[in-house]
């Protein structure tokens, strides 16, 4: 051993690393982790007896300060990776959504939809190219989690067109630190046809980076949505009768072998169903690099929230839709043996009332259609898998941090940096005990939005301290770091 100065050692706990738990000491120099063993000695002693030491939660998935249409999701940078702080998390990547170049009047609605409005690059969005275009987009967005953002965060560059100069442009993008890029096979101003994904894949496979996709077939629910709001079915219920589990199944079959024939990694994020997610799995099987996320609401949930009384069930309207019982069990098998690779929040907030409720006051009748779409969940993601996934059985302990840590980190080029208990990775840093007890209400959370969807969960299991980079930064369920602490993490590579 180096005689290297350890600044804080965490003593008596059981580390969780890819071969298994480990009872052993975790000595911290300065930002990075310096040591890991026996009888390690330092200037503080963290006492960790009984608990679990995991890294620092990474989450791939979420949609902080997101603006849909006339409304903005509920938490911006500061609150919203405060509450990832209390939950563990030390890490997240948003998104970049640029506007349209040269800027166009951009539809904030399809058929009344409330959808996610791009962003606009630089002073007005004008700008003279499009490489600058995506990079003064990039830069707008770095400025406003920047002093705000209380963990290190990372981004994704979204894709809303395939033209030549867009194109050009990404190899300069992924050297700005953004080497994954978001498209959608959905949503008017966002979806990509197949000739555009297509050439959107080989410019991304040809620049070293990653394609992440939303993957729902769009003129199938065009034509389910239209048939259910001409007959006057504008309920919530109808939300999941419109985005059925067919529309998920093809699109995901079908951005795969596109993928294939780009020779492009692709992850597909937020898998809501079994069908989906046997897709990644045989695309894998096949030796195709395809990666798939999905979330704790489509293992945790199901469509019966949509039939909840009054308007509770818009609540829990996000796209794609909650599932059935089934897809969930088929879900956590995929999870547990690594046919997906990762668990995001896909955390987009909005409050009931004032946001939610639009599906009851927007337009000339209620409709289910003019609901913000997503659901907050970046602060007990990693509880809820604990408590769901290693107590039943569902995971191992091991598994349980690969699928919420490690994996996120690997597939997005920041690991062993982030997501591994290694010397030289950064000091970020989870004791999770597992016997605490947790009711999950909107009043023990912390994030921005006046519900929970896991309202009344009972989690056995919950971290009690977060360290970022060797600071303690969330103790006993409460922040107590500074604000505006974390870092962007520019990126080089994916799928390490």
């Amino acid at each position: 051993m180096n005689h290297m100065v350890l600044d804080t050692i965490i003593r008596g706990g059981t580390l969780i690393t890819p071969g298994g738990p480990v009872i052993a000491d975790l000595g911290i120099a300065g930002e990075q982790i310096g040591a890991v063993g026996l009888g390690l000695a330092g200037a503080r002693v963290i006492d960790a007896t009984g608990k679990l030491v995991l890294p620092g939660a990474v989450d791939p998935h979420v949609h902080l300060q997101m603006p849909a249409g006339p409304v903005q999701s509920s938490d911006d940078w500061e609150t919203g990776t405060l509450a990832a702080a209390c939950g563990g998390t030390t890490t997240v990547i948003d998104f970049v959504e640029p506007g349209p170049n040269p800027p166009t009047p951009f539809p904030a609605r399809e058929g009344g939809e409330v959808l996610p409005s791009p962003r606009r690059g630089g002073a007005g969005g004008e700008v003279s190219d499009s490489a600058n275009h995506l990079l003064a987009a990039l830069a707008a967005r770095r400025a406003e989690a920047e002093g705000r953002a209380v963990i290190d965060y990372g981004l994704h560059m979204t894709l809303i067109d395939a033209g030549p100069a867009t194109l050009a442009a990404i190899p300069a993008v992924v050297a700005a630190g953004c080497p994954s890029f978001k498209t959608y096979l959905t949503y008017a101003g966002f979806k990509l046809t197949d000739d555009a994904f297509l050439s959107a894949l080989e410019a991304v496979a040809a620049a070293g980076g990653l394609a992440l996709v939303h993957a729902e077939n769009d003129a199938g629910i065009a034509f389910l949505k239209r048939r259910l709001l001409a007959a006057g079915r504008v309920e919530p219920r109808y939300h999941p009768r419109s985005r059925p589990a067919g529309t998920e199944a093809e699109a995901v079959e079908r951005a795969l072998a596109l993928a294939d024939v780009a020779g492009c990694p692709l992850y597909v994020v937020h898998v809501s169903t079994g069908r989906g997610a046997d897709a990644v799995a045989r695309a894998r099987a096949r030796g195709q690099a395809a990666y798939g996320e999905t979330c704790p609401q489509y293992l945790l949930l199901t469509e019966k929230e949509y039939d909840r009384a009054g308007f509770e069930g818009a609540k829990f309207v996000c796209s794609p839709p909650l599932r059935t019982g089934h897809d969930n069990a088929a879900l956590w098998r995929h999870l547990s043996s690594g046919d997906l690779q990762t668990v995001g929040a896909d955390h987009c907030p909005f409050f009931f009332r004032g946001q939610k409720d639009l599906g009851q006051s927007a337009g000339p009748f209620p409709s289910f259609d003019r609901i913000p779409g997503g659901m907050p969940g970046i602060e007990a993601r990693l509880a809820l898998l604990y408590t769901y996934g290693v107590r039943p059985g569902r995971l191992t302990l091991e598994r349980w941090v690969e699928v919420c840590c490690a994996a996120p980190a690997r597939v997005f080029g920041l690991y062993p940096r982030k997501g591994a208990l290694v010397p030289g990775a950064d000091a970020d840093v989870v004791i999770f005990d597992p016997a605490r007890e947790v009711t999950l209400a909107p009043a023990t959370l912390h994030e921005n939005c006046d519900y929970t969807p896991y309202d009344g969960f009972r989690l056995r299991g919950y971290p009690v301290l977060t360290l970022l980079r060797g600071r303690v930064i969330a103790q006993d369920g409460e922040f107590v770091g500074p604000r505006g602490g974390g870092r962007f993490l520019h990126r080089s590579e994916v799928c390490s």
